[in-house]
């Protein structure tokens, strides 16, 4: 029995230890698996569960549950789990968030039918597989270049705002670094990210805004993936701007700069009056360039608060200048008070001022001269009537002609005019009346000069004579005459008539008897065309020739012998300057012949020239010839040959040359006679030549060449296109045969030069001409009477292909019937083209149209391809190109719009909804009653004729019924005409018929059949009209308005609304009559209800018709009582606006709106302001309670870049416990570098109506929520220097608010949004403009600052210096004599104060005790003890400043300070602008400084707050104060500087320059440390800021007392500070404090303790480097230091 006991147990076990886990351990099954893994992945090889799950044997089944969504898949047999991914992925990160699969695998015990869960748990491990994601498209911080080196500058990556991975641990988890940006790289230079993790970037190097302006920090965050190469990155662009001021006064425009500096050249404007002239006709007076002087803080916000400038007249000469002009003091123009006489006044020398109108004491000057002017009422004149002038023909163009024959006096012409002063400039024109193309005047001065513009020939022309007429554009000169004579050059060789000559000599020649008489021709003048003779060769000593004449005779004493020959070579050279020389040679051969008793008669001269007029009479003698003959025979003379025809006669005895008929030169110029001379005798004839020059008169007419082409052509479209060329010739000779060309019409379209080639002026057009006749005169050159001709061309104009054709219509409009045949032509397209030879073709230029119609391209007939079916078009209008071009031509086809229009063809009937309707009416109906409602539909297209269904009855079925009943055409409804008064239970009949407007038209009809009920049937209301009790807006749904009631006799009455309720909001009981709310009222959506309820039957209303009468109606009013129940909701969320730098108090900025639905006093708001508390208690701005506008309460200068946020509160109900909301208020304080001038070209006025309509949108879609402002609006500036304006055009200044970073956009981005759309805005802004008004261009703004000025003037006086220190050299020994003795004067008053302040009573602070040193010892006295204790005199700031001052670091400025009314300089009222560093003004919050920028303490003792010995030009420096003060200070320069000068800004800020290590380091002041200084600053350009507190003294350790107690300082006076590396902890403060009050007794005066050695550096001090030098100054590019302390 145990046994079985046994087995049985065993059994039992063995069935129950089925489904049960074979392993040990937790009973979960946990298993890890990474997030993306694919589908079929092994989740868990075994499950480890006892029993056997498959047959045969099968003891468990195993199944899934809790699977969600099904993320595992079980192998039963297997016991494995496999991930089930399939179409998707198994993501752990956002928005999957799958972290973990927990699924339960479920056992079922088949032996005993038991079941276990085992659960498994998948924990998804996590994959780097996401990118970190930026939040912001963009980061943008703006901090000013003061901030100090390590400052955290942004800080924007904390929270959500940085980049976000939504990975898990390290994968997730975001560092920052900055990347190399290329396009910036300075960026990773500047800034740091030394804490990675936070993201926040600090300034790693100082800022220089006058240098870069803005850095793009390329920002990239990475994950922290175990591995680097698997970390994923992502990058951002944080863009830095940084933020900079300044603070110049106005200037002249134009400045021109002084080489290159930022100085303006004196300006000197200049104005021209005529005498005697009506001041009414000249006022304004034009002035050039225009008087105008901006304030170079150009970017004062709001443009309306900008100081404008006033201009006045400073001085000027004559002193009377104020009885005849005046300058208006806004706009600067001149006016003329009356007439001016020339005789008293030529000329004005006026200085004018221009200066701001708040005060600002910077001035600016410029000079202005007005010269009168004569009246012009007289002509000019010639100094002389005629001139002479000469010129040598080889002068090369340009050269200037002279009135000597030596060259030496250039010709002056001098022109007069009564008019004009005798010594300026006339201004006239002069013109010359022939040989302009030869001569040239120069065109200005009081004395003119001629030049020559083409070279010249004496030997063609000589001479040149034309006429001249000045002309001062009224009134006209008397003619002059000039004679020009061409002065001859050596250009022409002398030329022998023959190369070589024979002759034949006897030997009975006498001595000096003529051989032969050589003659060489040099058409030369004077010594130039003088020929010498000589004999180079072949003479044998037995010849000789005249070296003038030219004659060879037989040497005295020689015989020549016969049978000899010789042969000379004989040289013709002129008398030209030696260099010039021209000569040539010739060979004479001579033969000794026997003697001959019977000689010939000789001629003297073998040749004779002369010259002899064409009109020369006949008659006249011309030469006598008279020849020898040794044996005195008669002679005879004869014309051999030369006259064929016989012009000449030569007398046969006596030899006289005679004219025997008229000469014409043009027939013949030259004449070449030979004569002989014969004594009767064989051989005894001799010859000479005659050489006759014919010399021209004028006595012929310019003739054209006839072979020249009189029709001629040119082509169209050409300008200077060839047209042709005329020939005219003149046979005269010289000027008289001179032709010039002249056209006498058409000269705009034509021209003609010198040599008669004509061409086109213009371009011609064939189309608008094709021919022209064209006249073109010849002259010759006579100066009297000239000769002329004219020939007449004709010109053709040649076609080109330069017209495209063109369509008779631009757009074609058809309409095509649906259904219309295939090829139906539906259009006749015509189209001309201008040009000749066209041939037009027709075509379809799109190409989708070519699928449904066509186009012959010849005829242009447009057809349609296919049959069209209205209603199964996808579009009904077709709107396609067509194109008509030229196949022959090149110009581009001309296009036209058509426009085929597809109509309806009306396919199918209107069909009613119901065959049968019925209605139901009142006996009594009223007119107008709806009875009841008929519909039908078409199913043609929706929107066409066809489909639009109307309705009227068929009269002629029932014409009684049709004059009780009508149909609405539109509505359906069928109305009763009249008011009814029919019997009950009368029937009536109607056809009603329904019709479209397709063609044709198509009807269709229904029947409806009206029961005329019975009076019994139809309720009553008790009143017509119910006006139940106002309903509140805020009463729950379902509150009760009022009842209505109606009776009827027998019957169930229902109740209904049918009219004015169609929104819901009433419910009515349609059994009791209980009006109640269905739906929230709302006043402002509805104040009142208007209702109209009808009570109606059972037995009616269960025929679902209704029975409206005049008794079963009524009207139900009900209104609304209005509650406080919205808040108000200002018209933005956020509101931004710019202020300028120095807007003064109380100027509007913006306004703020709120609006309330709600009525009355609910609607009525009060608003206020809620601004972080300040310091010292003072608010930015201010509201006005009841009208929103926002304006200013204090100033902002050097605020530029800063901007103020703060938040407006709007209460409805006056403010008196109603509703509020809020909204932000951003104010951005901006100045003229952030602006865009718009330039358009309509007046001002009409861009002041329409201000508020530009630009923004443009912006905005660049940034959005950007605002853009207005700043102000003027004429158009324009010139070189924007001095002139033109008030039909109009200058818009804009700027752009970013809200994202409440700073004004940069004026370059600002250009890129607008001048990249700027036709698109022209487009939008058409409307406002008006006709042909259009915005022209956008520019920057003219910024100029003249800022070196200083460093210029300072250089100036370095040679000044240098010769003052030889005076002091050589007055040096009295100079040390004094010296000695004030010095021991000054130590005698020092030990004097010493002993004062010892003796003062114990227990009293330094302060005080220095207050009473003062109160003592007054003015001088303090200042004594100042600079002999200067420990004792730190703590006076206490009393100097305000407490608590704080700085802002993210703007450089103190928000809440009170800005400073005024500067003080010092300058010289001359006429330039006033230097650099001169004397500014700092004025207390408690008002202790006077105008001098002293401390006032008591009624009249004043101390100077500034002393600056190591810049001596900065602020308030020594050079800078007046004499008295500056005799003062003298004795300053000997303290050293222990922790550097400490400066005051005139915004409250501390500055610290670097510290000198040692007080020997003290350099020389000198004017050239200072040039090197401000071009360090110009180098740097950057300032820092420290927060020093300004209200209490900060003490260091005990070592650093001391040493301010035993080193004298440098002479400023300070704080009790001695410099911002001394600030300690407020411990250190407070115990520095007491330690001060202890030893406030036993302090010394450092003159006394001469034995103390303290170092000059504590343990807090740090050395700084040049790098580390901390600047400030009120200017953008030249950082001046600021007071020093």
């Amino acid at each position: 029995m145990v046994r079985n006991r046994r087995l049985q147990v065993n059994v039992i076990s063995y069935f129950f230890s089925e489904c049960k886990l074979s392993r040990t351990g937790p009973p979960a099954t946990i298993v890890a698996i990474d997030e993306e893994s694919p589908n079929g992945t092994l989740l868990v090889e075994n499950m480890q569960i006892q029993g056997r799950a498959e047959d045969p044997g099968r003891t468990i089944s195993l199944s899934l549950r809790d699977n969600y969504n099904h993320w595992v898949i079980l192998d039963p047999v297997r016991q494995r789990l496999y991930l089930n991914s399939t179409g998707r992925a198994l993501d752990r990160d956002p928005p999957s968030y799958i972290h973990s699969i927990v699924v339960q695998v479920q056992c079922t015990n088949e032996l005993v039918g038991s079941i276990i869960r085992h659960e498994v748990r998948i924990v998804v491990r996590d994959r780097n597989d996401n990118t970190p994601q930026f939040q912001k498209p963009r980061y943008y911080v703006a901090i000013n270049e003061l901030t100090p080196v390590g400052t955290t500058i942004f800080s924007g990556f904390t929270g959500n705002n940085g980049a976000l991975d939504i990975d898990d641990g390290p994968n997730g988890q975001i560092e920052y670094i900055i990347q190399y940006n290329p396009t910036d790289p300075m960026a990773n230079r500047t800034f740091d990210i030394p804490l990675t993790l936070s993201g926040s970037m600090v300034l790693r190097e100082r800022l220089n805004y006058e240098e870069i302006t803005r850095y793009l920090v390329i920002i990239q965050a990475n994950d922290r993936a175990p591995y680097p190469n698997e970390r994923r990155t992502a990058t951002t662009t944080l863009t830095v701007d940084v933020l900079d001021g300044d603070d110049l006064g106005p200037m002249f425009l134009p400045c021109s700069l002084v080489d290159n500096t930022r100085d303006c050249s004196p300006l000197t404007y200049r104005a021209h009056i005529l005498e005697l002239t009506d001041p009414s006709k000249v006022n304004p007076v034009n002035v050039t360039p225009i008087i105008q002087a901006v304030d170079q803080d150009r970017n004062i916000q709001p443009p309306s608060e900008r100081p404008g400038i006033l201009y006045s007249i400073l001085i000027g000469k004559p002193e009377k200048y104020a009885d005849f002009f005046s300058l208006n003091r806004t706009t600067a123009k001149l006016k003329l008070l009356k007439p001016l006489n020339r005789d008293l006044y030529q000329r004005f020398d006026l200085v004018i001022k221009a200066e701001q109108d708040n005060g600002h004491p910077l001035p600016a000057f410029a000079n202005l001269q007005i010269e009168v002017l004569d009246e012009n009422n007289q002509a000019p004149y010639f100094q002389d009537t005629t001139y002479q002038g000469f010129i040598i023909e080889s002068a090369p163009v340009g050269t200037t002609l002279f009135a000597d024959v030596s060259l030496t006096t250039p010709l002056g012409i001098k022109v007069l005019d009564n008019d004009i002063e005798e010594m300026k400039d006339p201004m006239v024109q002069i013109s010359l009346d022939n040989y302009n193309t030869i001569f040239m005047l120069t065109p200005s001065g009081i004395t003119r000069y001629l030049t020559l513009l083409k070279p010249v020939d004496r030997e063609e022309q000589d001479s040149y004579t034309f006429t001249m007429m000045a002309s001062d554009g009224v009134q006209e000169s008397p003619t002059v005459t000039v004679h020009i004579t061409v002065i001859d050059a050596n250009d022409n060789t002398p030329t022998f008539l023959n190369s070589s000559y024979s002759v034949n000599v006897y030997t009975d020649i006498q001595p000096g008897e003529t051989v032969l008489q050589l003659t060489a021709l040099d058409a030369d003048e004077g010594p130039n065309g003088l020929v010498t003779y000589k004999i180079l060769a072949g003479n044998q000593g037995h010849f000789a020739i005249n070296n003038r004449s030219g004659v060879i005779t037989v040497m005295p004493g020689i015989s020549l012998a016969v049978g000899r020959s010789y042969s000379l070579t004989v040289k013709a050279m002129d008398n030209g300057p030696e260099s010039q020389r021209r000569s040539s040679i010739t060979t004479v051969y001579i033969e000794v012949l026997p003697p001959n008793n019977q000689s010939p008669p000789r001629f003297p001269r073998l040749l004779y020239s002369l010259e002899v007029s064409e009109a020369m009479r006949t008659g006249a003698t011309l030469l006598h010839l008279q020849a020898k003959d040794r044996e005195r025979d008669p002679i005879t003379y004869s014309i051999q040959s030369g006259d064929s025809h016989h012009l000449f006669e030569l007398s046969r005895t006596s030899g006289l040359l005679v004219l025997g008929k008229p000469l014409d030169r043009e027939t013949e110029d030259h004449y070449t006679l030979v004569v002989t001379a014969s004594d009767g005798h064989p051989e005894g004839t001799s010859t000479a030549t005659v050489n006759v020059v014919v010399t021209d008169v004028n006595d012929n007419d310019p003739v054209f060449d006839p072979l020249v082409p009189q029709n001629v052509t040119v082509t169209e479209e050409e300008a200077n296109s060839f047209v042709g060329q005329v020939k005219a010739t003149d046979p005269d000779a010289g000027v008289n045969g001179q032709v010039r060309y002249r056209l006498v019409n058409h000269a705009d379209l034509f021209r003609v030069n010198s040599n008669g080639t004509i061409s086109t002026a213009v371009p011609l057009d064939r189309e608008v001409r094709g021919q022209y006749d064209l006249m073109v005169e010849a002259e010759d050159g006579a100066v009297e009477d000239p000769r002329r001709t004219t020939l007449t061309l004709s010109v053709t104009v040649l076609d080109v292909d330069d017209n495209s054709p063109v369509f008779s219509q631009p757009s074609y409009m058809v309409n095509l019937p649906e259904n219309s045949p295939k090829n139906t032509v539906i259009l006749q397209l015509t189209a001309k083209d201008s040009d000749l030879d066209s041939n037009v073709t027709f075509r379809i230029r799109t190409p989708e149209a070519r699928q449904l119609f066509a186009v012959n391209p010849v005829t242009g007939e447009l057809s349609v391809l296919q049959t069209l079916d209205f209603e199964t078009l996808a579009a009904t209008d077709h709107t396609f190109v067509v194109e008509a071009l030229d196949s022959g031509g090149s110009m581009p086809p001309g296009l036209a719009t058509v426009t085929v229009k597809i109509t309806d063809m009306n396919d199918y009937s209107p069909v009613f909804s119901q065959v049968l309707y019925r209605g139901m009416v009142a006996p009594n109906a009223v007119k107008g009653t709806v009875v009841t409602t008929v519909h039908a539909e078409d199913l043609d297209p929706p929107g066409t004729p066809a489909s639009r269904v109307r309705y009227r009855l068929d009269l002629d079925e029932d014409p009684y019924s049709g004059s009780i009943f009508d149909v609405n055409e539109v509505t359906g409804s069928v109305i009763t005409r009249v008011n009814l008064n029919e019997e009950p239970n009368l029937v009536f009949s109607l056809i009603v018929v329904a019709y479209d407007d397709g063609e044709p038209v198509k009807v269709n009809k229904t029947l409806v059949v009206i029961t005329v009920l019975q009076p019994s049937v139809i309720p009553v209301f008790t009143q017509e009209e119910y006006r139940f009790p106002p309903v509140s807006e805020m009463a729950t749904v379902g509150k009760v308005v009022g009842v209505i009631l109606a009776a009827a006799i027998n019957q169930t009455i229902i109740y209904s609304i049918v009219e004015g309720n169609e929104e819901g909001v009433f419910r009515l009981n349609n059994s009791t009559g209980v009006f109640s709310t269905a739906k929230q009222l709302d006043y402002e959506t509805n104040a009142s209800y208007i209702l109209k309820v009808e009570a109606d039957s059972m037995e009616v209303v269960g025929s679902n018709l209704r029975a409206p009468s005049k008794t079963n109606t009524a009207r139900v009013f009900i209104d609304v009582w209005d509650e406080n129940d919205h808040p108000p909701v200002f018209t933005k969320p956020l509101y931004l606006g710019g202020v300028a730098e120095d807007a003064k108090t109380f100027t509007s900025v913006l306004q703020v709106q709120a609006l309330d639905k709600d009525t009355g006093n609910y609607s009525s708001m009060q608003y206020r302001i809620i601004i972080p508390p300040t310091t010292d208690g003072k608010d930015g701005f201010v509201i006005e309670p009841y009208t929103g506008v926002i304006k200013t309460a204090i100033m902002y200068r050097n605020m530029r870049r800063s901007y103020f946020k703060f938040e407006v509160v709007a209460t409805d109900n006056y403010g008196e416990g109603g509703l509020s909301s809020k909204a932000e208020v951003v104010v951005s304080v901006v100045n003229l570098l952030d602006m865009q001038v718009v330039v358009s070209n309509v007046a001002p006025t009409v861009v002041e109506q329409n201000k508020d309509k530009i630009l923004e949108r443009y912006v905005q879609d660049q940034i959005p929520g950007a605002k853009v402002v207005v700043e102000s609006i003027g004429p158009q500036r324009f010139g070189d220097g924007f001095e002139q304006e033109d008030y039909s055009k109009s200058d818009l200044m804009v700027y752009a608010i970013d809200p994202l970073t409440n700073r004004a956009i940069s004026r370059q981005e600002l250009f890129k949004f607008l001048d990249g759309k700027l036709l698109d805005i022209n487009k939008e802004f058409q409307p406002y403009l008006g006709r042909g008004g259009r915005i022209l261009e956008i520019r920057t703004p003219d910024v100029v600052t003249s800022v070196k000025k200083a460093v210029q003037t300072v250089g100036y006086t370095e040679g000044a210096l240098l010769a003052l220190a030889i005076i002091i050299i050589l007055c040096c020994i009295p100079a040390i004599l004094i010296v000695i003795i004030t010095y021991r004067q000054r130590q005698a008053e020092c030990a004097k104060t010493a002993r004062i302040q010892m003796a003062l009573p114990t227990g009293k602070s330094v302060g005080a005790a220095t207050n009473n040193l003062y109160e003592e010892l007054g003015d001088s006295a303090y200042l004594l003890a100042f600079s002999c204790f200067p420990s004792t005199s730190l703590s006076l700031s206490n009393a100097l400043f305000y407490p608590r001052q704080e700085l802002s670091m993210e703007s450089g400025i103190d928000p809440g300070q009170d800005y400073y009314t005024q500067d003080y300089y010092n300058y010289d009222h001359g006429y330039e602008l006033p230097q650099y560093g001169s004397r500014r003004k700092l004025i207390s919050p408690t008002g202790l400084y006077d105008e001098y920028g002293e401390v006032i303490y008591g009624r009249k003792k004043r101390i100077k707050l500034v002393v600056d010995r190591e810049y001596e030009t900065s602020s308030t420096g020594e050079d800078s104060a007046p004499e008295p003060q500056r005799n003062r200070l003298s004795n300053l320069t000997n303290h050293s500087n222990i922790n550097g000068s400490v400066y005051l800004a005139q915004n409250g800020s501390v500055i610290r320059t670097r510290r000198c290590v040692h007080s020997n380091n003290i350099k020389v002041n000198s004017p050239v440390r200072l040039g090197k200084h401000f071009k360090k600053l110009d180098k740097l350009a950057v300032t820092h800021e420290e927060r020093l507190p300004l209200n209490s003294p900060v003490a260091t350790t005990s070592s650093v007392d001391k040493t301010l107690n035993t080193q004298p300082s440098s002479g400023s006076l300070a704080s009790s500070t001695s410099g911002p590396e001394s600030i300690a902890s407020k411990s250190n403060i407070a115990k520095a404090r007491s330690e001060r009050s202890r030893n406030a007794e036993e302090q010394e005066s450092p003159v006394d303790n001469e034995e103390v050695r303290e170092p000059l550096e504590s343990q807090s001090d740090r050395t700084q480097s040049d790098e580390e030098e901390l600047w400030m100054g009120p200017w953008n590019n030249l950082h001046i230091p600021m007071t020093k302390l």
